[in-house]
């Protein structure tokens, strides 16, 4: 058996100590440093005896088992015959010659040095400054000399460490000569360091595995669900995608998660990673765990928790000056990490929280490093997907893991991945910052200005929104800001401005960043907004192909959505491959319990909203709801539309307060949030009134209305079971805004030869619409209906969009759809 970790990931964990200290990293080690423009334009200029991006693997006999280290060095240099015979000493005189330092020793035998291994950083520091290498930098490139000596057979080896600046290209070199024993003896120290987090993962994989043997399916298999968990496992054995159609009910989490468990027990996987846009789904992945556990389960799991959520500290400002558990952290943190493993199964926040108090360390940090010990790994979309955030601890290098990635609610993760993939500026914000600057720094304010300027000539060619051929000026001028903002951070960590110029490093860092990848899939485009203000953007119109090189991080990968259609849409933006798969998984439900009603009268179009229009909404909600009592939702294309028919409903049918309506407020924290749907759960208790600020008359037998926003908090992710919704009204079909971004979608998906319109609007709407219908039934046990208010719904465009249970729809008017629904729930009750 053997336990894996990642070079990069061996001396990070091993090696690091002191504080946390963000107000000194400025520039952030992303993928723009790892992997992009500074490594391959160094690699180009490099002769024939320089092989670029070189995978290494070694195994380490830990005696019962074997470690398995994989990284990827940036270059191992090769010197021809002629060339060879650098003297190897180790009492250094330093002196530069054609970037190179020659080393020497007086009375010691010498070895040949025949071949450097090569490690690539980019950086805006000022490479004068920089004394010597960044030590962990350094040992991971010792990790990759050793390993390739050792299998060469080398008696010595050089390191270099090649420092480039990201703005001026100007490089500094480090070179470190090394004979083949003094790396053994430190090779073997920082393993033996390792080897008693090894020695518990040995054993407990041992542990896992046996009774992942004897683990099975928790409940009796529904039609279709043993087929759905086959397909999962077929699809990770086979290393491809799988695109699940799941309506609500066929059991979904379980189905995805049980197979993935049973891979990690044949040993097709090292580790599952649970990816979702919401954390109510995450606590139904958690739960499912759990109830595998209770079934015999041995399974260590981690919840990883935005930072600003778990942060102990009222400010988040991660510094030993302004937080007591950034200092120090790394001094503390293995041994808190190691009596949370030996303990705990389920790293939970109030775990992390709890440890991370006891041995006073940062919880955020804590809670990323216990996923390096986590078999399953549940977390947000953006651990994997986004290019600042995702774990490094698992995917740098360019190494490959065996992992399996589940990703619930894909849906969202088209969306979520234009947002990830792409980046602006606005004008007014240089000019903002200049102004709180200039009395600090002059140098950091002219550049400021100048980007301001190269912002002011695109911005006198824009009417309204353009499309930009290029922008090399701007991006010239923000990366000599970014220089001198790098320089003004380094020696000033108490200014008062520090905070300020950091935010926006970091945006300006993030916008070179996605410079670099921006291809055919992106279109640049500036806009003068209706608030006055200017902005520039990166626009990634087709992510899919970030997101599928994402994917190829791992084995295999499952994405599942009750509202995956149509599925080729979604394949094509998500990026899907030759010889993925797709599966539209059976329902489990009886679609007549479910009735679906389209209104022929009424409609959400522009041209026709008004008040006649709204007062006609408002009385089909009316004859709606008074055939049965009950909580209800209805979802409405905006707040103001919600609000004009509620005035009307509430005025004129409910005058005299017979049934209960709470409204969706725009901006909702998360106790309003829970207040919200706990009166749906039958809570009167909760304090509504105080929170949301509708007046509620505490009456018993009443019908409950939820007016919210269709695509908002309420319309999907929740799970309203039974008599807690049973039924709900939708208005429109969902379509986003007319706006310039959705123009320009449409266009760029129209010259792809796709419908653009389709792409743009129609795809993205009906998903509302259909996530909103799914609030209704969510156990075998529900029925209910749902009302689509729009006489659109009755055009061929949509009903081909319509899922496969909604087959037998009623259509309707406003004076016979009090008839019909009373017709339903007398079959029903």
């Amino acid at each position: 058996m053997e336990v894996q970790i990642s070079v990069r990931g061996l001396v990070e964990f091993i090696l690091r100590s002191g504080d946390i200290d963000n107000r000194k990293a400025a520039v952030p080690e992303n993928a723009m440093q790892e992997g992009g423009r500074i490594h391959r334009m160094i690699q180009r200029r490099m002769g024939p005896s320089y092989e670029a991006e070189v995978s290494l693997r070694y195994t380490y006999d830990a005696g019962d088992y074997k470690i398995l280290l994989e990284g990827r060095a940036d270059g191992i240099i090769t010197e021809p015959e002629e060339k060879k015979g650098r003297m190897l000493k180790t009492e250094k005189i330093e002196t530069e010659a054609e970037g190179e330092l020659s080393v020497w020793q007086q009375g010691q035998s010498v070895q040949k040095v025949a071949v450097t291994i090569d490690e690539i950083k980019g950086t805006y520091h000022d490479l004068k400054k920089m004394k010597s290498p960044v030590p962990v930098h350094l040992a991971q490139a010792k990790c990759y000399a050793y390993i390739y000596a050792e299998q060469k057979k080398l008696p010595a080896i050089r390191v270099r460490m090649t420092y480039c600046h990201m703005e001026t290209e100007e490089i500094r070199y480090f070179h470190e000569d090394y004979i083949y024993e003094e790396l053994r003896d430190w090779f073997e120290s920082v393993m033996k360091q390792y080897k008693k987090w090894a020695d518990y993962r040995f054993a407990w994989n041992k542990c896992r595995q046996a009774s992942i043997k004897e683990l099975t399916f928790p409940f009796t298999y529904r039609d279709g669900q043993k087929e759905l968990a086959s397909y999962v496992y077929q699809t990770i054995y086979h290393k491809r995608k799988l695109f699940i159609e799941a309506p609500t009910g066929v059991g979904k989490t379980i189905s995805t998660i049980f197979p993935a468990v049973k891979a990690l027990g044949e040993e097709l996987a090292e580790r599952i990673f649970y990816l979702t846009a919401k954390t109510i789904t995450r606590a139904v992945a958690d739960d499912t765990i759990t109830l595998l556990r209770e079934r015999g389960l041995k399974l260590k799991s981690v919840i990883l928790t935005a930072k600003d959520k778990i942060c102990f500290m009222e400010e988040t400002e991660c510094n030993p000056v302004s937080c007591p558990y950034a200092k120090g952290h790394y001094d503390r943190v293995n041994t808190a990490m190691f009596d949370l493993l030996t303990h705990v199964d389920n790293f939970t926040r109030e775990q992390i929280e709890a440890y991370a108090r006891k041995y006073q360390v940062c919880p955020f940090e804590m809670c990323l490093d216990m996923s390096l010990f986590a078999d399953v790994v549940i977390c947000d979309y953006n651990y994997l997907f986004d290019p600042h955030v995702y774990l490094r601890r698992f995917f740098s290098d360019g190494v490959r893991g065996e992992y399996i990635f589940l990703v619930d609610e894909a849906h969202n993760l088209v969306e979520r991945g234009r947002d990830m993939y792409s980046a602006v500026l606005c004008k007014e914000a240089f000019l903002e910052l200049k102004k709180k600057v200039k009395p600090f720094d002059d140098r950091t304010a002219k550049n400021l200005d100048q980007c301001n300027k190269e912002m002011l000539s695109l911005k006198r060619e824009c009417e309204d929104c353009r499309v930009v051929a290029q922008i090399d000026r701007l991006v010239r001028a923000l990366m000599r800001l970014g220089s001198a903002i790098e320089d003004y951070l380094e020696d000033h960590d108490e200014s008062p401005v520090h905070a300020d110029i950091l935010t926006f490093y970091f945006e300006i860092s993030h916008f070179l960043e996605i410079y670099e990848l921006v291809d055919e899939n992106y279109m640049i485009y500036s806009e003068n907004r209706e608030d006055g203000s200017f902005i520039v953007k990166l626009f990634c119109m087709n992510p899919s192909d970030n997101l599928r090189n994402c994917m190829r991080r791992g084995r295999s990968t499952i994405l599942f959505s009750a509202t995956f259609l149509p599925i080729q849409y979604y394949k094509t933006l998500l990026g899907a491959e030759e010889g993925d798969y797709e599966v539209y998984a059976k329902s489990v439900f009886r679609p007549e319990k479910l009735g679906i009603y389209i209104g022929s009268d009424v409609t959400s179009r522009y041209s026709r909203r008004g008040d006649a229009e709204y007062y006609r909404i408002a009385a089909y909600i009316h004859n709606i709801i008074e055939k049965r009592q009950g909580n209800y939702m209805v979802f409405f294309p905006s707040h103001s539309f919600l609000q004009q028919v509620f005035e009307i409903y509430n005025d004129v049918f409910n005058a005299d307060g017979e049934v209960e309506c709470i409204l969706q407020g725009s901006y909702m924290n998360e106790e309003e949030r829970e207040a919200f749907l706990n009166r749906f759960q039958g809570n009167a208790d909760c304090d509504l009134q105080r929170l949301i600020q509708i007046d509620i008359e505490e009456e018993e037998e009443k019908s409950l209305l939820g007016f919210c926003v269709m695509g908002g908090i309420f319309s999907e992710g929740i799970d309203l079971k039974n008599d807690s919704l049973i039924g709900a009204v939708i208005v429109g079909t969902g379509l986003p805004q007319i706006c310039n971004e959705r123009e320009l979608l449409k266009k760029y998906f129209d010259s792809w030869g796709e419908n653009g319109f389709d792409y743009a609007y129609r795809y993205p709407g009906m998903n509302k619409v259909l996530q909103a219908a799914g609030r209704v039934i969510r156990t075998v046990d529900d029925f209910g209906i749902v009302a689509l208010l729009d006489e659109r719904f009755l055009t061929p465009a949509y009903q081909k969009l319509f899922p496969r249970e909604w087959r037998e729809c009623t259509i309707v008017n406003i004076d016979q759809i009090g008839r019909k629904i009373e017709k339903f729930w007398d079959e029903w009750l």
